[in-house]
């Protein structure tokens, strides 16, 4: 018993609970409300947060299946051979080639070549591919964005 109360105190420090917000939970009155008790229980330490730079390579792995997950999804509620064709339009298939190809490089440096950096850099590939594939979706959204950051990233005057 002792064990897997020590158990439970490492997972609560591990989650970034004290171990004494349990019996300070259990002493407050049932009057808090339900804002107070989420933010209380939804807190992520600074080592959570930071994920990404800690442990590139689980981060990689996770975020890419979970936009696998998102095309399931949305293949689910539209049908696949209407998705497949959505993809496939010539409008959006560089888009499309550019996400799936950004979702296998990740992988493939999450899985087989294991380096920390490379990972990252893919899982950033990753992430402005979803967005130029998501933008896709939207009419003119792409040139929009392209304009911004043409006359952002513009250094003549």
């Amino acid at each position: 018993m002792d064990k897997m109360s020590r158990a439970l105190e490492r997972a609560k420090m591990l989650v970034g609970m004290e171990v004494d917000e349990e019996q300070q939970a259990a002493e407050e009155t049932s009057s808090t409300s339900f804002y107070d008790d989420f933010n209380r229980e939804c807190t992520l330490t600074t080592k959570q947060s930071m994920l990404v730079f800690l442990n590139p390579i689980k981060f990689g792995v996770t975020f890419t299946f979970g936009n696998l997950l998102a095309l399931g999804s949305t293949a689910f509620l539209i049908g696949p051979k209407r998705q497949v064709t959505m993809m496939l339009d010539p409008v959006r298939i560089y888009a499309t080639a550019i996400y799936l190809a950004s979702m296998i490089i990740s992988l493939f440096c999450a899985f087989y070549v294991h380096n920390k950096l490379l990972t990252l850099l893919a899982i950033i590939l990753e992430f402005g591919a979803l967005v130029w594939y998501a933008l896709s979706y939207i009419p003119f959204a792409r040139s929009m964005v392209s304009k911004i950051m043409f006359a952002c990233l513009d250094t003549e005057f």
